[in-house]
């Protein structure tokens, strides 16, 4: 009897452990400027959102950390879809409090050269809400798409990779759409 009841809740219970958890800036939110290391192909440089927002949409993901399970699959999903993203005029960046040497050899292997990551800092992690736990230095994964405007148009915080580039892409091709000229 109790695994028939179990059965029976199995469908309820991975929808509530799928559930996307509240995003920590919410749609519309004004979003804190980024200004930090970052590294494409292994190569270093500064990265600041205001003058990557002046070509487009920006997806800025979070992720917890570096050559990690999930951050792994993560990276290598964006990878895959980094022309679809260029396609549609938008850009990626993925940032942790990981440090940068750390990072530029991700920006390799997980990133596959196809976009940058950068270093979250402890500025950046409180100023997107994006702790992994209160006072925490390391970040939750959460994957915001923002607009040239400065303002969040798409959130999703989940601990699950799965969903984040699907996400962030419908986005930014429903924000194409609504802005074609």
């Amino acid at each position: 009897m109790k695994r028939l009841a179990l059965a029976a809740l199995a469908p309820v219970l991975a929808l509530a452990v799928a559930a996307p958890a509240q995003a920590a800036l919410p749609v519309g939110a004004k979003v804190p400027n980024i200004v930090t290391k970052a590294a494409k192909g292994g190569k270093q440089f500064d990265f600041a959102l205001k003058a990557a927002l002046r070509k487009g949409p920006v997806v800025v993901y979070f992720f917890p950390a570096a050559f990690t399970g999930g951050c792994t699959i993560e990276a290598h999903a964006f990878a895959e879809a980094a022309d679809d993203f260029a396609a549609q005029g938008a850009s990626l960046i993925g940032l942790s409090a990981d440090p940068i040497d750390k990072l530029a050899k991700f920006s390799v292997e997980a990133c596959r050269d196809k976009f940058p990551v950068g270093t979250a800092s402890p500025a950046t992690i409180k100023g997107y809400d994006v702790h992994m736990a209160p006072g925490a230095a390391m970040t939750n994964r959460t994957s915001y798409v923002i607009a040239p405007s400065g303002k969040v148009i798409f959130a999703l915080t989940q601990g699950n990779p799965v969903g984040h580039v699907e996400g962030t892409l419908a986005a930014v091709k429903a924000y194409r759409a609504a802005h074609r000229k």
